[in-house]
């Protein structure tokens, strides 16, 4: 149903109106005529703004995307007290969303639009934030990069295997396990301290997640070699080269 800011915006009114009957009745539901009466429009004015399906489809997912990162930054803390905890319930945002809203999330997950990859690197920006403060607390037990892929891999595969299991097999005890799953491969249960006994990589990936506060004291190139080197010890530990 169009909403009352949108009733003197044709564009957005019939956006609304096909996120209605996708989320109603899928993918088939989604055509031109359709979403043309809903939005109370005659269907030329659908070509007129949106080119073709394919262009109203991505209208759709940038839609979507918008929603869904104004979820995503409503409960964003830029410091939390608790980063392990901050990142499941980041991980809790994107899965709810997708288990509550599968077909518009399919829809978006298959956008390749501008408007719609800014907006998932919008997210990922997110991601890597939340990512970047349990490095420098010294939580991360893997390189940031391979825990933001794992984060991704299981939020996503959380949200295929619900769906693609039968309604009345569906078990909410999975989205859990995986989720503490995904805590458990990618964080320690205490933080560790750059000291001895911690080892060099988890040093190294704290001090790595501090870079971007150091850009007044070090040159980008010289950030840039830092990071390099830091990389290296992340990965390997500082192990001695044969």
């Amino acid at each position: 149903m169009a909403t009352r800011d949108s009733t003197d915006n044709p564009r957005r009114r019939i956006v609304e109106a096909a996120v209605e009957l996708l989320e109603n009745g899928g993918p088939d539901a989604v055509s031109t005529r359709a979403v043309a009466a809903a939005a109370g429009m005659q269907p030329p004015a659908i070509y007129r703004i949106f080119g073709d399906k394919e262009g109203l489809l991505e209208a759709v997912a940038e839609h979507g995307y918008a929603q869904f990162l104004e979820r995503k930054r409503a409960q964003l803390d830029p410091a939390p007290q608790h980063p392990v905890e901050d990142l499941r319930r980041g991980w809790d945002v994107v899965v709810e969303f997708g288990v509550s809203r599968p077909e518009l999330f399919a829809v978006m997950n298959r956008a390749t639009g501008p408007g719609s990859d800014t907006a998932h690197r919008s997210g990922l920006e997110i991601l890597q934030g939340r990512v970047r403060r349990l490095a420098a607390g010294g939580w991360l037990r893997v390189d940031e990069d391979l825990a933001a892929q794992i984060i991704r891999a299981t939020g996503q595969g959380a949200v295929a295997t619900w769906h693609s299991t039968p309604a009345d097999r569906r078990n909410p005890a999975l989205l859990t396990v995986l989720r503490e799953s995904m805590v458990a491969a990618v964080t320690r249960a205490e933080p560790a301290l750059p000291a001895a006994e911690s080892g060099p990589a988890a040093a190294a990936r704290a001090l790595r997640a501090a870079l971007p506060d150091v850009s007044d004291v070090l040159s980008d190139a010289e950030q840039c070699l830092l990071r390099e080197w830091l990389t290296r010890l992340a990965a390997d530990g500082g192990a001695p080269r044969a």
